[in-house]
């Protein structure tokens, strides 16, 4: 149990020091300190770059879009609040980005989130064939798509970017409250469609 506060306690104290460090970065960036921006960007591209290939699975496209990010981020500068969390601000602004992206394209009938990525899951460890596994994810990437966007972006935060229900608040512009309520509702629709899927897909198995 102590070891649990033990390690509960230092990882505040860190993001606590990181969140000190950002907010000097961000001020010297503000006065002008371009190589302050730049250690901002070394700081986060490569998780913000990961976040963004989440949603679009194309890195080249994940480059320009966390490029544009950044781009918006040192543009906004000054609209930003030194009393918040830098890193969540500019997760909200690639998230954002990124999304408005999609939604231009799913417009245009050429989108679908999580069309090719890989989506982590518990496996029976009975379960060895490779090919098995591959129609797993597929049918687990094919519910996911089903859902709302709002329910399909706390899915992605939380459970393949393992971001707190405070992270994902501070992202999404929501109440921690609302964001645990979205992220529930999000695994119980998941549920829903997965049981109903399976009984489709049983069905057709069965010999006629």
């Amino acid at each position: 149990m102590g070891s649990k506060k033990e390690a509960f306690q230092e990882e505040i104290q860190q993001t606590t020091e990181s969140s000190i460090h950002d907010a000097r970065l961000v001020e010297d960036a503000r006065q002008g300190n371009r190589e302050a921006f730049g250690e901002l960007v070394t700081r986060y591209e490569h998780r913000l770059l990961r976040i963004i290939n989440r949603f679009v699975n194309d890195f080249e496209l994940s480059r320009d879009l966390a490029q544009e990010t950044f781009l918006r981020v040192y543009e906004r500068l000054d609209q930003f609040d030194p009393a918040r969390r830098f890193a969540p601000w500019m997760f909200q602004i690639g998230v954002n980005l990124t999304l408005d992206y999609l939604r231009r394209k799913k417009r245009r009938g050429r989108w679908k989130l999580f069309s090719e990525i890989s989506v982590e899951i518990p496996l029976d460890p009975a379960v060895e064939d490779p090919r098995k596994i591959i129609d797993l994810n597929q049918e687990v990437r094919t519910v996911i798509e089903q859902l709302p966007e709002k329910y399909q972006t706390v899915l992605v935060l939380r459970d393949m970017e393992n971001f707190s229900s405070s992270e994902i608040a501070a992202v999404l512009g929501l109440k921690e409250a609302s964001v645990r309520w979205r992220l529930a509702e999000a695994r119980k629709k998941f549920q829903k469609l997965w049981e109903a899927r399976q009984k489709i897909i049983n069905a057709d198995k069965t010999p006629k």
